[in-house]
């Protein structure tokens, strides 16, 4: 693979405009330059969890999902390009039931916490559900592949369960609404 960015200060979005991978122009403020942002947030905060200890049945599929975003900010930048698909869809949820399978089921609502991993795995699941409310506004306005909200409404679950089975890593503990 040649350079990528061989220049990092192009002044060219000084402006208020920055380029696509198309090589259109758009603004900074677009609902597609917004959701292309909050999937790249998404990405850094799945890199702070990965910087803890984690299970293997954790660490792996984060991994996967870290490539993943970037095919999603990539499909963003380059429409109508399609790189998220219902395979990776049904990854997701196959990853969340063989996580939950080994949950006790929930009798109350779970507050962030419990550990350092498990409060990094509820952030970026709340960045998740913030992913997906800015890939349906953007749909909106143009048509969306449809398996990218789906991707990022299935992978806020999956961040869900992650931070349950973080925060019970190594005899830990949930931290339960209390009314």
């Amino acid at each position: 693979m040649g350079h990528r960015l061989s220049k990092i200060v192009t002044r060219t979005g000084d402006q208020g405009t920055t380029g696509l991978a198309t090589g259109d122009r758009v603004e900074k403020s677009s609902a597609r330059i917004h959701a292309i942002g909050e999937v790249d947030e998404l990405n850094c905060h799945l890199g702070v969890v990965l910087a803890h200890a984690l299970p293997e049945t954790v660490r792996a599929p984060l991994a996967r999902i870290q490539n993943e975003l970037f095919n999603l900010g990539g499909e963003l930048a380059m429409p109508p390009a399609m790189l998220i698909g219902e395979a990776d869809v049904a990854r997701l949820e196959a990853d969340v039931e063989a996580l939950n399978a080994h949950l006790p089921p929930l009798k109350e609502f779970v507050l962030p916490g419990g550990n350092a991993p498990a409060a990094a795995a509820h952030l970026a699941r709340a960045v998740a559900r913030r992913v997906e409310r800015a890939l349906w506004t953007l749909n909106a306005e143009a048509p969306l592949n449809e398996f990218a909200p789906r991707y990022a409404n299935r992978l806020s679950d999956l961040l869900f369960v992650i931070a349950r089975t973080l925060a019970r890593a190594d005899g830990g503990q949930e931290v339960s609404w209390s009314r």
